[in-house]
């Protein structure tokens, strides 16, 4: 007993030693070999020691004395052999994997997965209720294979087409041209959207020392005092420039054009000294909107102010994104202050003051403290009066606003 204990350790040692640099048809042959050459139970004794099975060990003697023929080169296996594969057991399988992945297309509306999170557990979990015997891993590779992955949601639909949507882009960078071409100003308007100011998490990545990361407030709630702001941008096609008025009030059509108003005396007509007329695209929606009758009789007061003809473009419906101030201006204000706490109303404005590109851009920042009220209403009556010439394709998104005093001055001519 004692002998074969001693032979049972010394097969387990060499086994241990030997097997690790070995693949599936070596480690068999291996221990086959070491059957052999102990003779009659062999077979029980090297299994024992080594925790192979008996059933591959007769296999590797098989091999050895030549009564099977070996795989083929470069196999550990002669084809067909191993577990035979679960879809080869379970052909629908697949089918119910689908389904249950995708349950509104694939005529499964029921599933129980219809509303939760799929993950690989789950759905092993669900088939395996259903009489398919799977593993999470089973799972995961098996959509792998039939080109599932995971996906984030991504922003591409924008809503329902207009028919005339091509038509007014082609207009709008037709109408633009024009303007740029003549030497007059063109620029693009829009609201960022509102942000605390604060001790916050912002967006984005930064540079600092290891284990040393800004610390910020766990909950996302306005600081009396603080408050948010609104910045309210104006980028200069021409200029590449940007101007942006950081409000302490509400996102208004008066804030709006009042923006504008700030560009134009402190900026744009030092810029442009000689013109006589202003486009402006703007999106279809929100402050500055096409419907936004409050935005009609704020531009009239500005043309008014100023003496310029003031033309507008308004993007159609859910293509706000292709509104220049967007990638042009507003894009690479969040990446210069990604990361960064909005602390205070200076450090916005210095933060947005300091955004630069290597193609030009330059941005001008101002607090504008002014109130703002909502619920203006403009009558019908009081739009009626606003000296509004409206084109002919869809007037309701292009219009030029032309000075009261121009209209008055040829009045008294007359």
């Amino acid at each position: 007993m004692k002998d074969r204990e001693q032979i049972s350790e010394q097969v387990r040692k060499r086994y241990a030693l030997a097997s690790e640099g070995l693949d599936e048809r070596g480690r068999r042959q291996l221990v086959a070999a070491e059957a052999l050459a102990l003779g009659w139970g062999g077979v029980q004794l090297v299994s024992k020691a080594t925790g192979v099975a008996r059933g591959t060990i007769t296999l590797g003697l098989k091999e050895l004395r030549g009564q099977v023929a070996p795989p083929p080169v470069g196999k550990s296996r002669r084809p067909g052999g191993g577990r035979k594969a679960i879809v080869a057991k379970d052909p629908e399988v697949l089918v119910a994997l689908e389904r249950l992945v995708e349950p509104s297309t694939r005529g499964d509306p029921e599933s129980p997965l219809r509303w939760t999170c799929k993950s690989v557990r789950k759905l092993a979990a669900e088939l395996c209720a259903r009489g398919h015997q799977v593993s999470q891993e089973w799972v995961r590779r098996t959509l792998q294979a039939l080109r599932y992955r995971l996906h984030a949601n991504r922003k591409t639909r924008e809503g329902g087409d207009h028919p005339d949507r091509d038509a007014q882009f082609a207009h709008i960078n037709a109408t633009a041209s024009a303007f740029l071409a003549a030497g007059d100003p063109v620029i693009s308007v829009d609201a960022k959207k509102k942000e605390l100011v604060g001790a916050f998490k912002i967006p984005g990545r930064e540079w600092t020392p290891v284990g040393q990361p800004e610390e910020v407030r766990v909950y996302d709630f306005p600081i009396k005092g603080l408050g948010r702001v609104t910045p309210y941008g104006v980028y200069d096609l021409a200029a590449n420039a940007g101007w942006v008025s950081v409000g302490v009030d509400h996102d208004t059509a008066a804030f709006a054009v009042a923006t504008s108003e700030h560009w134009w005396i402190q900026t744009g007509r030092g810029r442009y000294p000689a013109a006589r007329r202003l486009l402006i695209t703007a999106d279809g929606g929100g402050s500055n909107g096409s419907r936004t009758k409050l935005w009609k009789r704020e531009l009239q007061r500005l043309a008014d102010a100023t003496g310029l003809v003031i033309s507008v473009c308004h993007f159609p419906p859910g293509t706000s994104k292709w509104n220049k101030i967007e990638h042009r201006l507003f894009a690479f204000i969040s990446q210069n202050w990604r990361a960064r706490p909005l602390v205070s109303d200076a450090v916005v404005l210095s933060l947005i003051a300091a955004t630069t590109t290597s193609t030009g851009l330059t941005v001008e920042s101002y607090l504008d403290t002014a109130s703002y009220p909502t619920g203006i209403e403009v009558t019908d009556v009081e739009l009626a009066t606003l000296r509004i010439q409206r084109e002919t394709f869809h007037g309701e998104w292009n219009y030029t606003i032309l000075p009261q005093a121009a209209e008055e001055a040829g009045a008294l001519q007359e």
